[in-house]
């Protein structure tokens, strides 16, 4: 077990190596997750258009 909490505690610089994975994993799921929405969006913008175009 001491093996454990010395790889977690990092030789004392864990704040720092947990806070920068955290803040890579933000950015990585970001980086998935806007242009699906943007995706999202713009198909249903197209729908719309597509559908006002039958109409007239």
């Amino acid at each position: 077990m001491k093996t454990m909490s010395e790889f977690f505690h990092m030789g004392g610089y864990a704040f720092y190596v947990w806070t920068s994975y955290a803040i890579s994993a933000v950015v990585l799921a970001a980086n998935v997750a806007l242009p699906l929405m943007r995706r999202g969006r713009l198909l249903a913008d197209l729908r719309r258009r597509a559908s006002v175009r039958r109409r007239a």
